[in-house]
């Protein structure tokens, strides 16, 4: 089977697949401004501490959430074929699973509240441990529509667990629940997920507790468990290490602007691994449309990464001051410098779905054991120059993380150095060159409110990007043009150089 044929030949599955991901990241969009917008509105009544504490809650929650069982839903997903008693197994072990990850939870809140020293701790992780309790009945319903890219019906679950969030959020910041808003919003998402989804996919099935011929799905799944434990070490080792050292003000500075840089890296591009892997599964016999797709991924999503993030380093005053207001402002300095590494960050999560899909879960595992030891190492040595020094280790530690997993997934993936320099340099290099614009344009800049300061300087940065793509890569351009109008380009292998070998 030629490529053109392979990826042209069945036009009802690319159909399927803009229709995936025009509902996953449209609806995501809305759903995320939504969100976003009652974010901002309880940022400005809550201070800084309230975050700080809530920080060292998360840690203790997303460390545990590793045994959560969303492994046994990616191994859904990537069957060719489930049976019924498969499914019931699956939840059964997730009802398992999740039961005793709360009750660890429970029993581990006065450990976590005496190792941060804030007594207030335990009482907040009691109460989340409800959270484990919702996940087998969001997981699978949401599994079972993903393996058949059906988007629309989860799309619109999550956007109104969002609106339900956001009223959440609100009613107890403004009546001064302080940390305690930051509590109950996630509650209330989870469980209008939970609830919806259940409904929406009629899941009324009961669960089997006999594991018998459940080898290879758990197999598979035990392997995404081993690499979501070592993601989790990874990217929340910098709060577990420095919540014993730095006061919750000055760890809540540096956790919300954790918090902002990651917002692209970790709103949008996960729910597109989630239509990239079905999706790259289907091609998983077919390594040239593989490598094909991957590449035209990064293309794209580089093509908004950069921009995005070198565009927030070099504004980064006037963006806290006009989304978090005027006592966030000490956050700044941290925005830029945890900016320069999300495009990278960006690159590496983008490997994940491709290896699964091809049957290499254990390559996302290695990458995750790396990442799960120099992250660490990293945010250790950094913490000698307090919370400054733990954003300038996502800096230095990423790229390298990233290279790593280049040298692991190359050969699986069917690509080689040069073609994925090839697809990041469009994105990169005018976003370098638009960066500088909107810098040299900001120092030159009479003193007025930072609304109107960022709103010009973002004007500045769109026109210099889109007009240095003209310049520089109107093929990218082009073809990111006709993604949105969701036209297929006149080529299908519009990039020759695939016809290599991956070097």
């Amino acid at each position: 089977m030629n490529n053109e044929a392979s990826i042209a030949g069945d036009s009802n599955f690319g159909n399927r697949v803009r229709s995936a991901v025009f509902w996953r990241s449209g609806t995501q969009i809305l759903a995320q401004i939504i969100a976003w917008g009652a974010t901002l509105a309880v940022i400005r009544i809550l201070d800084p501490n309230d975050y700080g504490i809530f920080a060292m809650t998360q840690v203790v929650l997303v460390f545990l959430s590793f045994m959560n069982g969303y492994g046994l839903a990616s191994s859904i997903i990537q069957a060719e074929k489930v049976e019924p008693i498969r499914i019931r197994q699956a939840f059964g072990m997730l009802l398992l699973l999740n039961g005793g990850i709360a009750i660890l939870q429970i029993l581990l809140a006065p450990l976590a509240a005496e190792y941060y020293r804030q007594p207030i701790i335990e009482d907040l992780l009691r109460v989340q441990a409800l959270i484990f309790l919702a996940t087998p009945f969001m997981v699978l319903p949401e599994a079972l529509m993903t393996r058949n890219l059906e988007f629309k019906k989860p799309a619109i679950i999550n956007l109104i667990s969002a609106v339900v969030g956001a009223a959440v959020a609100l009613y107890f910041a403004l009546n001064d629940h302080g940390v305690w808003t930051l509590i109950y919003a996630p509650l209330s998402i989870f469980w209008t997920r939970a609830l919806c989804l259940v409904i929406a996919v009629k899941f009324y099935i009961w669960p089997s507790f006999n594991f018998k011929g459940a080898g290879a799905m758990f197999g598979f799944g035990a392997t995404l468990l081993a690499s979501h434990l070592f993601w989790t070490i990874q990217s929340q080792s910098d709060i577990f290490i420095a919540g014993r050292f730095l006061d919750p003000h000055e760890l809540g500075l540096y956790a919300e602007a954790l918090f902002l840089t990651t917002i692209f890296a970790a709103k949008f591009v996960p729910p597109l691994n989630e239509v990239a892997f079905p999706a790259y599964s289907r091609l998983q016999n077919d390594p040239k449309a593989l490598s094909w797709s991957f590449l035209k991924a990064v293309r794209l999503i580089m093509l908004i990464s950069c921009p995005l993030y070198l565009g927030m380093s070099v504004t980064a005053v006037p963006l806290v001051g006009t989304l978090f207001g005027p006592k966030w402002v000490e956050m700044a300095p941290f925005v830029t410098i945890l900016a320069l590494a999300m495009p990278v960050m960006t690159l590496q999560i983008l490997f994940a779905p491709a290896n699964n899909a091809a049957g290499k879960p254990q390559i996302t595992a290695r990458a995750s054991l790396a990442g799960a030891i120099l992250m660490p190492v990293t945010f250790l040595i950094g913490l000698q120059w307090g919370a400054i020094g733990l954003a300038w280790g996502w800096v230095i530690a990423f790229p390298l993380l990233t290279l790593f997993t280049f040298f692991q997934s190359y050969r699986h993936i069917g690509i080689n150095a040069g073609q994925l320099a090839r697809a990041i340099w469009p994105g990169l290099s005018t976003s370098i060159a638009m960066a500088a614009v909107v810098y040299l344009a900001d120092q030159f800049m009479p003193d007025m409110i930072v609304y109107a300061r960022l709103a010009i300087l973002v004007a500045i940065g769109g026109i210099a990007y889109i007009g240095l793509l003209w310049l520089l890569a109107k093929p990218t351009l082009i073809e990111a043009i006709q993604l949105i109008r969701r036209k297929q380009p006149r080529e299908p292998m519009p990039d020759p150089t695939m016809a290599e070998s991956p070097s």
